[in-house]
């Protein structure tokens, strides 16, 4: 009955399996059009800031290290992009810096899903952290009361799948966002945004395997729990 090796494991295998192919695609699909250079020769950093300004956020926006490190940071206004998308002109990089430019239009437009995301961080990360030791010492312990402990690492892994589904709305509406953008004002050529959304799409299968591997997990949880009540 130890909680990583007994028969609940075939649960999350199909979501190991796709979390595995998504980064597969993701790495892939970005490599393959960051070899491709837009013809309007912008890169994503004068992308990101054309965007901001055509929709008066001040919002600054700064190189990272790192690949595919791109994230918007609410708490200080920041847009960041990483090494493979700040300075290059490939329609990869365009598409990336209009979909974190995305979420800085959320955040001004109080978009609901971020706005329940941002507020799930904390508790998201505390749970996180938690569930499983919690989880795995009420599953060990014999003694009367130790299934309490099991109790609080399944809620505390709740909050964990909640941040993960509530993910899912916010990345798809960025990246309809962006491609909207970059469409509208001629950032990218109309045969090069098929090649931008393939790059969008690609990033979003990691966000559904994320999220399926949580729901997996605590159907996982809860099916040992009811082993040890039998």
């Amino acid at each position: 009955m130890f909680p990583f090796f007994d028969p609940t494991m075939v649960l999350i295998l199909p979501a190991l399996a796709l979390a595995l192919w998504a980064q597969f695609r993701v790495k892939s699909t970005f490599s393959k059009y960051s070899e491709v250079l837009s013809r309007r020769g912008m890169s994503g950093a004068q992308v990101a800031n054309a965007i901001l300004e055509r929709n008066h956020l001040d919002v600054s926006v700064e190189p990272i290290e790192g690949s595919l490190t791109d994230h918007y940071d609410p708490r200080d206004r920041t847009l960041r992009l990483s090494e493979d998308v700040y300075g290059s002109r490939s329609i990869a990089a365009l598409g990336v810096a209009a979909h974190e430019a995305g979420h800085a239009i959320q955040h001004a437009h109080h978009y609901l899903p971020l706005q329940l995301r941002s507020n799930l961080v904390p508790v998201a990360n505390f749970g996180s952290t938690l569930a499983m030791p919690l989880f795995l010492a009420g599953l060990i312990f014999q003694q009367q009361g130790a299934s309490f402990l099991m109790d609080i690492g399944i809620l505390l892994f709740t909050f964990a799948v909640v941040f993960g589904l509530v993910t899912l709305p916010v990345e798809f509406n960025a990246s309809s966002r962006a491609i909207q953008v970059l469409s509208q004002h001629g950032y990218l050529a109309p045969d090069e945004i098929d090649s931008a959304r393939k790059v969008l799409n690609a990033a979003a299968w990691t966000y559904v395997a994320s999220a399926t591997m949580a729901v997996l997990q605590l159907v996982r949880l809860l099916i040992l729990r009811g082993q040890r009540e039998d």
